[in-house]
């Protein structure tokens, strides 16, 4: 299945960064967060990208233009540095297609626009590109499979340490409680898609306020719940957060390494 990633945002609560690279390109580590997320789609067979580009579409296009292996592959130098031989590779067998959606297109808007990229496909793959998770794909697909729904859409609880507030009617406070310990889901943004969701997208639509309410409207939204890893990126915390797990070699999105360290066991 193909991989739609909205990527064109203006990322502006990570204006240390925004200014001078779209969100998507926000390292984590050696790499962009756009890479992480593309990298952990490969590692479950899905290597054919869509990306909708807007702001700063150029910094993008340029990083895989002279993507550089031997960040983030082991190699071999030899002849006086005149031969270089890559012990493995990340992107090989990978197709990108770069699509400008405009800059100030919202996502539904920019998933219309790369509609024709898609081909005869009846189902694809679409996600945000500042959020990253290990929730197993397969299982996302075979849930989207068995609902025989339009759309599906994975939710997560809110990581935020923020606390809900009961009050009673003079202002007193009734309650406090952890937004982690109350029946709260959120949209965590790894979506399956049936060709139909177009049918359901007109001129202006959000993407989960009015797209998503005309699917509720006919039964033909699901969502799977998943209470693993999942963490956004939208503000230079939660940046932090994602590259101190990554430094501490503790990054539960990297489902490719973990596999690699169980066959070498």
């Amino acid at each position: 299945m193909k991989v739609v990633l909205f990527c064109g945002g203006l990322g502006l609560r990570l204006r240390e960064f925004s200014d001078r690279v779209p969100k998507p390109m926000v390292p984590i580590g050696y790499r962009p967060i756009i890479w992480h997320l593309m990298r952990y789609y490969a590692h479950y067979g899905h290597r054919e990208f869509i990306l909708c580009l807007g702001h700063r579409a150029d910094v993008i296009k340029e990083y895989f233009l002279n993507y550089n292996e031997c960040l983030s592959n082991d190699f071999v130098l030899t002849g006086g540095a005149n031969k270089l031989e890559l012990l493995s590779k990340d992107i090989e067998g990978w197709k990108i297609t770069f699509v400008d959606t405009g800059v100030d297109a919202n996502v539904a808007q920019r998933l219309r626009a790369v509609q024709k990229h898609l081909g005869d496909d009846e189902a694809f793959l679409a996600n945000y590109s500042d959020n990253l998770s290990d929730v197993p794909i397969p299982s996302l697909v075979d849930h989207f499979k068995s609902q025989n729904k339009i759309a599906s859409f994975v939710s997560v609880k809110p990581p935020q340490t923020f606390h809900v507030v009961r009050s009673k009617a003079d202002g007193s406070v009734a309650g406090l409680s952890s937004v982690k310990d109350i029946d709260l889901w959120i949209n965590g943004g790894f979506f399956c898609f049936k060709r139909e969701i177009f049918d359901y997208i007109h001129d202006g639509d959000e993407l989960v306020v009015e797209t998503f309410q005309r699917l509720i409207e006919q039964n033909q939204l699901t969502t799977s719940r998943y209470d693993g890893f999942w963490a956004a990126m939208d503000t230079f915390k939660e940046k932090q957060i994602l590259e101190d797990l990554y430094t501490k070699g503790d990054a539960p999105w990297e489902v490719w390494k973990r596999q690699s360290l169980a066959r070498s066991a």
